[in-house]
């Protein structure tokens, strides 16, 4: 019991200090910003222009200090901190987000967007705008969605079917919809943290898992799965998010300036993702891991076996919104 109350109190301490630290104006310049994904990444690039403009733009008066590789801790935790006000902003994958506002796993139904030109034109609308507006109720103020870009599957075996995942284990981000969408294809879903991935891949604990070519290769998962699947099947999107207790605290003209550079530098950072991606392939096909392309007829197939998770999902995300998406995507498809 004495033990149980000094862990209370030593929370309780970290929290009460912590709610004073974030509250001391002198730290209102400082801006922190997380992401999950290494220093040689679109999104780290993307970030040191972000913070170059804005310190730039602002004349010193934000400072904004990057944390790439979860070094503030993984992306709930940064989340946390963010709404705390510890942490003052960073690009959380969507599928995570949904841990605190449900209607941000829209975005990871599996084969919502059929195109990257697609999915840009339709989050940087109204709809995308929308969605980010909900992010307000939870101490966050969305700005604009970065990305990761398409995911693909990787197993120790290949895959031409849905057929091929059954009863096999799969590694999955912490998100009821991806878990739904493995389900669906008669795998077994196992969440495990990203940076623990490669270690449960090599050791069988499972046989596969989803990222985007980035993760794939940065993260080198293909050394320990034999297949790499191009699937495009869904997509993993980051929002770039702030701090809404830190964000209200400045003034207009940077409040401005962080949204501006935050949208401008969206561009850059989804063609470097995209202009990446040609050499992430051939750094995988090097390693002599088997590169395979699903056809149009077993996309399909794969597409008919996920499609109930979408109805599944359609009241936590708000059937209003999800209309509004799929009529947006529709247009942006024409």
């Amino acid at each position: 019991m004495k033990n149980t109350f000094k862990r209370l109190f030593g929370l309780t301490a970290v929290a009460l200090g912590l709610a004073g630290f974030v509250a001391t104006p002198a730290m209102a310049g400082v801006m922190k910003f997380h992401h999950d994904l290494p220093e040689d990444s679109a999104q780290h690039a993307a970030a040191v222009k972000f913070k170059e403009a804005v310190e730039s733009r602002t004349n010193g008066e934000i400072v904004v200090k990057l944390f790439p590789s979860n070094a503030l801790g993984n992306d709930v935790e940064a989340t946390q901190q963010m709404q705390l006000g510890a942490i003052q902003g960073g690009i959380i994958p969507t599928a995570k987000l949904s841990n605190f506002v449900t209607a941000m796993q829209l975005i990871d139904l599996p084969f919502m967007f059929p195109s990257p030109k697609v999915v840009h034109q339709v989050l940087d609308g109204a709809a995308g705008k929308k969605l980010l507006g909900t992010l307000d109720k939870v101490g966050l103020k969305g700005l604009t969605f970065w990305e990761s870009g398409f995911k693909q599957f990787t197993c120790d075996h290949p895959v031409k079917s849905p057929a091929d995942f059954v009863g096999h284990k799969v590694r999955v981000m912490q998100s009821p919809i991806i878990m739904e969408q493995f389900k669906a294809l008669g795998a077994n879903p196992v969440p495990i943290a990203f940076t623990e991935t490669y270690s449960a891949l090599q050791q069988k604990v499972v046989e596969c898992q989803e990222n985007p070519l980035v993760s794939i290769t940065k993260m080198k998962f293909y050394e320990v799965q034999s297949d790499v699947i191009i699937s495009n099947h869904a997509y993993l999107g980051y929002a770039f998010v702030v701090s809404k207790r830190w964000f209200d605290d400045l003034s207009d003209a940077n409040k401005k300036i962080v949204s501006d550079a935050a949208i401008e530098f969206t561009a850059f950072e989804r063609e470097d993702t995209a202009r990446r991606e040609a050499g992430y392939l051939e750094t995988i096909k090097a390693s002599g891991t088997n590169i395979s392309h699903l056809t149009p007829e077993e996309l399909t197939k794969f597409q008919d076996a996920t499609r109930s998770v979408h109805e599944k999902f359609a009241d936590d995300i708000g059937r209003d919104l999800l209309t509004a998406f799929y009529e947006e995507i529709k247009k942006a498809s024409q």
